[in-house]
This record gives C-alpha cells, sequence and structure tokens, in this order.
C-alpha cells in the first residue's frame, strides 16, 4: 500500500512540474551579482536591497553560509 501511495505521489509531482513549465518560462528570468557596496555580515534583506538599488539593481538577498549580499535584476 506504502508503494502504491509513493508511486502515485511521484506521478503527481511530475504532471504538476511538467504543467507548471511553460509558465515559468514566460517571466522574466533573475540575474544575481554581488554586491560590491555592501561590506559586512547581511543580516537583513532590506539593507541588501537598498544598497544594490545604489548600485543599479531591482533588489537584493541575503545568501549563502557566509551571508554574502547578492543584487537581482531582471536579465
Amino acid at each position: 500500500m506504502g508503494r502504491l501511495f509513493a508511486t502515485f505521489f511521484l506521478v503527481a509531482m511530475l504532471l504538476l512540474a511538467t504543467e507548471m513549465g511553460p509558465m515559468s518560462s514566460a517571466e522574466a528570468r533573475t540575474c544575481e551579482s554581488q554586491s560590491h557596496r555592501f561590506h559586512g555580515t547581511c543580516v537583513r534583506g532590506s539593507n541588501c536591497a537598498s544598497v544594490c538599488q545604489t548600485e543599479g539593481f531591482i533588489g537584493g538577498n541575503c545568501r549563502g553560509l557566509r551571508r554574502r549580499c547578492f543584487c537581482t535584476r531582471n536579465c
């Protein structure tokens, strides 16, 4: 019974993933680049986003184990 449920769940997830595929390709891709002006550990995403906007990006996020600020823009 557990195997049947696992198989059904896997097939359902594959169908959902393929159905959502064309929708996600219509959206703009997001490119990231590490901030050159942000110094220190990135704790708040809003601070990172503010610094990134001064660099000409649309926003920014804290990422990684070392908590660096990465700026985002549409590619």
